[in-house]
């Protein structure tokens, strides 16, 4: 007798031989593999070439040759400018994340809840940071807020950064975190803690916001990435952000090399710190509670009470 197969994981039933069970794993496809490794060769042969430049700083030196050095390494680490613009841009970042979050979550709940109707608006403002070039955005900001108070001081190029940072987010941050709401029903949830006397606001930190955390976790993870790459407005606003420091070092001839392997290195490295930070709030809520069950009655005589209906025979 054949059992049904089962999709998930990839699992497949086989036949049913004296009794058990045994679960075969489907093998991928060779197509799959050839794929998995164009894309590695794709992503890895010019990030090798790039490590393999950067070491070789004093390969053709006349006084004493090597054919691997960390010069460039030790050159950008001994920096001090390295260090600050680097902790900016992660600053910068961060307050992008929780100004997006703070925006979307609320406004995406209220449109799956009353205002179904607004989707496609808001589809569409999600293309316009993508449509309008960052150039044109940044000289849009200045001209209309010459002489102001976000023009004329430190503070206020970096309340302007920070929020040119979320509007070119909107899009990256937006769709993951629509994407958690659609999975889930917001309307029931909301009626449920409604009726259990929550406001709005324990249902939106206490009940939408955990079902929806991986989007917002997703979104996160973009915003930085962001953060930390972007260069248009933030030179436009002669601001010293990460990518920045690039453009400065750009006159020499390994360290920018070496640079992009360090910026490659630590965009992963946050971005694995801020997932290890936010999944385990997370990872004890949603602990399952094991409750033990209460003990049954006890009569005077010493037996427990039962349900069963003696009936006359």
């Amino acid at each position: 007798m054949w059992l049904a197969v089962a999709l998930n994981d990839g699992v497949h039933a086989a036949p049913k031989i004296g009794g058990k069970i045994t679960m075969q794993k489907k093998r991928a496809s060779p197509v799959a593999w050839v794929a998995l490794l164009i894309g590695m060769l794709y992503m890895g042969i010019p990030l090798a070439a790039t490590v393999i430049f950067s070491l070789g700083s004093k390969l053709h030196s006349i006084s004493a040759p090597s054919p691997i050095s960390f010069s460039a390494y030790l050159n950008i680490f001994s920096d001090p400018k390295f260090g600050n613009n680097l902790w900016f841009s992660v600053g910068v970042g961060l307050l992008t994340i929780v100004i997006s979050t703070l925006l979307l979550v609320p406004l995406i709940y209220w449109v799956q809840l009353r205002m179904p109707y607004l989707r496609s608006v808001i589809e569409f403002m999600t293309l316009l940071p993508i449509v309008i070039p960052a150039i044109v955005l940044v000289f849009g900001l200045l001209a209309q807020y010459r002489n102001s108070y976000l023009t004329n001081g430190d503070t206020g190029l970096y309340v302007l950064l920070t929020g040119s940072y979320v509007v070119i987010a909107f899009p990256y941050t937006y769709r993951p975190i629509n994407t958690a709401f659609q999975a889930i029903n917001v309307k029931v949830l909301t009626e449920a803690a409604q009726s259990l006397g929550a406001g709005w606001f324990t249902i939106i930190v206490r009940v939408i916001l955990p079902n929806v955390w991986g989007g917002v976790l997703n979104a996160a993870f973009i915003t930085l990435a962001i953060a930390l790459g972007e260069f248009t407005i933030s030179n436009a606003l002669a601001q010293s952000t990460f990518s920045n420091y690039l453009f400065n070092i750009q006159t020499k001839i390994y360290e920018p090399a070496a640079f992009t392997v360090v910026a490659f290195i630590l965009t992963w490295f946050f971005i694995a710190v801020l997932q290890q930070v936010t999944q385990r709030p997370s990872q004890r809520r949603n602990q399952p509670v094991i409750v033990a069950p209460a003990a049954a009655p006890i009569d005077p005589f010493g037996t427990l009470h039962t349900d069963a209906v003696t009936t006359k025979e």
